[in-house]
């Protein structure tokens, strides 16, 4: 009998090329959010470090008013640039659930096919296996006729 030979074989590496390509993009989208917090937690740090600065320069003694005015504006900047981060990463989440839900699709459409090569598999094993019983049928008939036909001689 020949060897099983699934027929949608190349289909099914075309959808698995795909899934990966899917999940490839996932973790790109995710390495982007995890720059996109790491920038966010360094604008936090930034702006700790201002306002302490500020209170210094804004303690007992001389006050250095353009350092404060300075400070003042840096952190409004910071500010933009926090808010501008922050509307980046809704964003790209929405952009993360995109690809998450095209990967999920991708991995659905490769089961399918698994699964149908699975059963293709299974039903070929079966005729194999029903026609080796058939054969070893057949050569215990002739193995019995041809015993009875020497018990006869």
């Amino acid at each position: 009998m020949p060897k099983f030979k699934f027929r949608l074989a190349t289909l099914l590496k075309l959808r698995e090329a795909a899934r990966d390509e899917r999940q490839a993009e996932l973790s790109e989208a995710y390495r982007a959010d995890d720059i996109l917090n790491e920038r966010l937690r360094q604008i936090h740090d930034e702006l700790a470090a201002l306002s302490v600065g500020c209170r210094k320069a804004a303690g007992p003694g001389a006050v250095n008013i353009d350092l404060l005015i300075e400070s003042q504006r840096y952190e409004v900047t910071l500010r933009v640039y926090e808010k501008q981060t922050r509307a980046q990463r809704e964003r790209l989440a929405l952009e993360i659930e995109r690809r998450r839900e095209a990967l999920l699709a991708a991995n659905r459409e490769v089961k399918v096919l698994e699964k149908l090569r699975e059963q293709q598999l299974e039903r070929h094993r079966e005729e194999e296996n029903r026609r080796d019983v058939k054969r070893l049928d057949e050569v215990a008939q002739r193995r019995a006729a041809a015993a009875m036909a020497e018990a006869e001689a």
